[in-house]
């Protein structure tokens, strides 16, 4: 009868022996995930923030093309008779976008949210969204221009090239406007009063990303630079105007 004990005795030692070398994997696996998880992290949100960078250069390419083709940028938004803001300069975009046939298909003599024009709130093309958002894909962009009085867009204002005195590597054409709440096809942007807060205010006023510490800022002249959430608010308010005559360095030497 001791042989069998003896049998049993080792494999209850082989047992205890498997459960601890898993336990040790287990562990060591963990300690693995928690530190290689901010790195895939971090690598993940540079992509995205790569893929937003890029959908700005799209809006400016289009932008360009729109001014090549009308002398000008598009206005913040197109009015009617009396004078009521109609469509969005991202609706007036549509076409060098390579978004013809939505386009077409909206009635730009009735306000965007018309019962016509309501049912392709839904079409936002991508470049209107970065992949930070935290929210689900819908009809909310993610960019807007700065708009008001000395800006580029003035509301049915339009301004040319020759218009930006202050020089086009100096003068703000799009922001990020994350959690804005704007309806693509709005005629809604940032007044330019808003810019007296912080990069990245948690109110969603100003200049907002989901970006950590900073956000992505368009130029006239198609650069994109990262302003960070520690930059002075005059010197941004500044280089949204575009004949303020600020000095050259006043913002390049804050930008990332």
């Amino acid at each position: 009868m001791a042989i069998p004990a003896k049998k049993t005795s080792t494999a209850l030692i082989v047992t205890i022996v498997i459960v601890a070398v898993l336990i040790v994997a287990v562990l060591v696996g963990a300690v693995l995930v928690a530190l290689l998880l901010p790195a895939v992290q971090a690598a993940r949100e540079a992509a995205r923030r790569a893929q937003c960078r890029n959908n700005m250069k799209q809006i400016s390419l289009a932008m360009q093309n729109y001014h090549d083709v009308n002398g000008s940028f598009p206005p913040a938004y197109t009015v009617d008779e009396n004078g009521q803001p109609l469509h969005s300069w991202r609706v007036l975009l549509l076409p060098y976008l390579e978004e013809n046939a939505l386009y077409e298909q909206i009635k730009l003599d009735e306000p965007w949210d018309s019962p016509h024009n309501r049912a392709f709130t839904d079409f936002m093309p991508d470049a209107y969204r970065c992949p930070s958002e935290s929210a689900p894909p819908g009809q909310q962009t993610s960019y807007a221009v700065i708009s008001g009085p000395g800006t580029v867009f003035n509301g049915a204002e339009t301004v040319s090239v020759s218009d930006i005195t202050d020089g086009t590597s100096r003068t703000i054409l799009v922001v990020e406007a994350s959690g804005a709440g704007i309806n693509w096809m709005e005629p809604r942007d940032i007044p330019i009063e808003q810019l007296d807060g912080e990069i990245n205010d948690p109110s969603g006023q100003g200049i907002r990303s989901e970006h950590f510490g900073v956000a992505n800022v368009l130029y006239c002249d198609g650069s994109v630079h990262s302003l960070s959430e520690g930059i002075d608010a005059e010197s941004v308010k500044a280089s949204a105007t575009i004949a303020g005559g600020e000095k050259e360095d006043m913002l390049l030497n804050e930008l990332y």
